[in-house]
């Protein structure tokens, strides 16, 4: 058997008083057979403002299992992003799964995705094949995933799954705020790190109803412009604004060109030209001149920051060292 000094359960959850006791139940059954020379472990609940019973019966587990059932308690509803980030700091385990509470999400794939990390890899992301959701749920999420992946030049099949193994490393390098949990992958790859899918199975929402509207895709969409800037751009703002820059300022001197040649000819009486002040082109000429410097500015702007706020160690990730 293989050792793993300690592994960290966290659950973000939102109104899930008739999952929770049973999900314990799987979890424990699962925690305590798997082939591994554990430490410990540990059931990190974020509750994220709940406001049926699903503290009071957090507060039981506890009370009935105190040495691996832990509780954080939102004030308000913050979102699965900060549920995700308070569990991450509070987690003590050198693996950190991260699963929802409904029990769509089967602990039992628990012992094949940690044998995936054993392959060498560092986030294995559940891949729900056969998706027990609506038709829109599964539509827009299928449309979300190909958008993602064209854009970050990597296939990914189920980033919305919350369902994830990872290497206590991950969690310590990617940064998380906003509602960028569904790009912990994107960010990983971006690190270095080693992220592979495992189809899982997925069952049908044991009780309750889902927290998730059509608003998500939106700010999912917004998110990912974000995300494409930090993984791209961010070290090197220049290359972004600067190119859009120059592409507007030549645009911009193009069309200025053009008019000044037009005023000449009329100034030699070369043609019959009307004025060139009265042209709404000129006024499209000189904007687009003036906003192609401020982007260039912008981009030199990006890059002085960038080398103030210089940090050798966020330069990159090491796996090891020998």
């Amino acid at each position: 058997m293989k050792k793993i000094s300690k592994i960290s359960i966290i659950i973000p959850l939102l109104n899930e008083e008739d999952n929770l006791a049973l999900l314990y139940q799987r979890l424990t059954n699962v925690l305590t057979t798997l082939p591994y020379q554990l430490d410990g472990y540990e059931i990190i609940f974020v509750d994220d403002g709940s406001q049926d019973n699903s503290l009071q019966v957090l507060v039981a587990l506890h009370e009935k299992d105190p040495d691996h059932v832990r509780i954080v308690e939102f004030r308000r509803n913050f979102g699965k992003t900060a549920a995700l980030v308070a569990g991450f700091e509070l987690a003590e385990g050198d693996v950190v799964v991260t699963m929802d509470a409904d029990l769509q999400d089967d602990p039992d794939e628990i012992p094949s995705m940690l044998a995936e990390l054993e392959q060498g890899n560092d986030l294995v992301m559940a891949w729900r094949v056969e998706r027990m959701d609506n038709q829109q749920k599964r539509l827009s999420s299928r449309i979300f995933n190909w958008v993602v992946s064209k854009a970050a030049g990597r296939q990914f099949h189920d980033l919305n799954c919350g369902f994830k193994v990872y290497r206590r490393q991950v969690i310590d390098s990617v940064r998380l705020y906003s509602d960028l949990h569904r790009y912990i992958p994107v960010l990983a790859v971006w690190q270095g790190f080693r992220v592979v899918e495992k189809p899982v199975t997925h069952h049908p929402r044991h009780a309750g109803q889902s927290k998730y509207g059509p608003g998500r895709i939106a700010r999912g969409f917004m998110d990912l412009i974000m995300v494409l800037f930090i993984t791209k751009y961010l070290r090197h703002p220049l290359r972004l604004f600067g190119w859009l820059g120059v592409a507007v300022l030549g645009g911009g001197a193009v069309i200025n060109l053009y008019l000044a040649c037009l005023w000449l000819i009329r100034a030699l009486n070369l043609a019959v030209i009307g004025p060139i002040g009265t042209r709404p082109l000129l006024a499209v000429g000189v904007l687009a001149m003036i906003l192609g410097v401020q982007l260039v500015s912008l981009g030199l702007l990006g890059e002085m920051l960038r080398y103030f706020a210089y940090r050798p160690e966020e330069e990159y990730t090491i796996r090891r060292v020998w």
